[in-house]
């Protein structure tokens, strides 16, 4: 940064402070001759003013009001020439001191071009040191990533930009900081995350209190796979972003590569254990189990079961997991204590955009693998939803199992010359039985229901059953007609 403390101690030019000592820390960004009564439409903060005096005010109230209006306007200083310094209103200086704005004198030859001269390039040559100074830190971080990845990556980061970094998983816990441990910013960090919305690779910052905070996702596209905040002095936003956003990509590459391996481990344990097989221990967690299979139409399941593992699973070892092929999807060996099942299939189903299904249960031991996966595979859901075997109820059994392609063809074999008499007379025959069985056969409790008398409902149902060709005092004629019409709800 820039300063009029800065300024004054430039070669080559001759300058002399006259007022407003107190302000010599004031940044600079650039100096300009205006000789207007009022310059301060023309400025944006950070200006030294030079002036010959042309647009001071006649009184002294005026001119007061002139150098009040510059300091108010963020106003680095005001600058005069040396030919007017002797005529200079002593209202101006004890304004300027008041206001705590510097007050230069131009002195000697010194020409207003060769300040501003002087300023432009000092900011030049500082913009140059910046390029310089990010492209080495590119350098270090690169081979901090190829040295000792995600941590050397944020140590060499937070010594660049002079601060502190901090790498979050997807749902903001800490996965890694430098230096290690929970520090105070690390919440405005996962606040600053949480009001980003949307699913797309984003990034967001803000300044408070002299200090610059940044976050970037993690991830070269699609939902983010993580957030890598930066907290360190304000300084240079652009160079700081820059700096950030290279070693984003280096830990989404690292990310990917990660993945990679874990995929590759996993196609070869697939490989290696026979169907039904008993996989080997070793491989697992500590028992018990939680067997869950997914059933997700996708080009690759098992990347996007990987993927949603790799944002659930916290600090379990995710490559002491078993993913598989199954009947159905594929199946998970997961620890039972976690419960990351119905996690994995939300988070999964997020990041594909398509239905998950999934079913779990648990495997008391190895040996209990083979038959928790088939049990799992027999009821995994084709929607979105998750079944927990164990405690599955009765109808949610029933509703796992039955697919909509085997219950169509039924309910139009039991329902449909009900449906075609309602379709030509507007009766509701398929309604009433519905509401009948419902009220488990009580005329009266279904006439409320349909909004009729109960004699109608009676004469409509014994139109149902010469229509359907089933009784309903017939227990095997009333569970296929109970079936055909509850149908939508399973």
């Amino acid at each position: 940064m820039l300063t009029v403390a800065d300024v004054l101690r430039f070669e080559g030019l001759e300058l002399g402070l006259l007022a407003g000592r107190a302000g010599l820390g004031r940044e600079v960004s650039w100096a300009h001759a205006i000789e207007v009564a009022d310059p301060v439409p023309w400025l944006r903060g950070g200006e030294l003013v030079l002036t010959i005096g042309l647009g001071l005010p006649a009184d002294e109230p005026g001119r007061r009001a002139y150098v009040r209006r510059l300091a108010e306007a963020g106003a680095a200083g005001l600058g005069f020439a040396a030919e007017v310094l002797d005529a200079l209103p002593p209202e101006v200086l004890d304004e300027a001191e008041a206001r705590e704005l510097p007050v230069v004198g131009v002195l000697g030859t010194t020409p207003f071009i060769a300040v501003s001269q002087a300023v432009a390039h000092w900011h030049a040559q500082a913009a140059l040191r910046a390029e310089r100074h990010a492209i080495t830190v590119q350098e270090s971080i690169a081979r901090a990533a190829l040295r000792s990845g995600d941590r050397g990556i944020l140590a060499e980061l937070a010594k660049g930009v002079g601060g502190e970094a901090l790498l979050l998983d997807v749902e903001g816990r800490l996965r890694a900081a430098h230096p290690a441990g929970e520090r105070s910013w690390h919440g405005r960090a996962r606040d600053l995350v949480a009001g980003i919305a949307g699913p797309a690779q984003a990034a967001g910052a803000e300044e408070d209190g002299g200090r610059y905070l940044v976050v970037h996702s993690i991830g070269l596209s699609g939902h983010p796979r993580g957030w890598l905040a930066v907290e360190c002095p304000a300084g240079d936003p652009a160079h700081q972003r820059l700096l950030v956003s290279h070693a984003a990509v280096l830990l989404g590459m690292t990310l990917l590569g990660i993945r990679a391996l874990r995929r590759t481990l996993h196609e070869q344990r697939a490989r290696l254990l026979p169907a039904g097989a008993e996989p080997d221990g070793s491989l697992l967690p500590e028992p018990p189990f939680e067997v869950a299979v997914f059933a997700l139409a996708v080009a690759d399941p098992l990347a996007a079961v990987l993927d949603a593992i790799a944002d659930v699973a916290g600090k379990i070892d995710q490559d002491r997991l078993l993913l598989t092929p199954c009947p159905g999807g594929f199946a998970a060996v997961l620890p039972a204590a976690a419960g990351l099942g119905a996690r994995i299939r939300a988070r999964a189903a997020e990041l594909t955009g398509v239905p998950v299904g999934c079913a779990a249960t648990a495997a008391p031991d190895v040996a209990g693998i083979p038959a928790a996966i088939r049990r799992a595979a027999d009821l995994v859901p084709p929607d979105s939803s998750f079944v927990d075997v164990e405690q599955a109820s009765a109808w949610g059994l029933l509703r796992g199992v039955l697919r909509p392609a085997v219950l169509a063809p039924f309910t139009t074999a039991v329902l449909g010359p009900l449906r075609e008499h309602d379709q030509r007379t507007g009766v509701e025959l398929v309604r009433t039985v519905r509401c009948y069985l419902d009220a488990d056969g009580n005329l009266e409790t279904a006439a409320r229901e349909l909004g009729v008398h109960r004699n109608t409902v009676r004469t409509r149902l014994r139109s149902a059953e010469r229509i359907s060709r089933r009784r309903l005092d017939r227990p095997r004629d009333r569970l296929e007609l109970w079936l055909a019409v509850s149908a939508e709800n399973l």
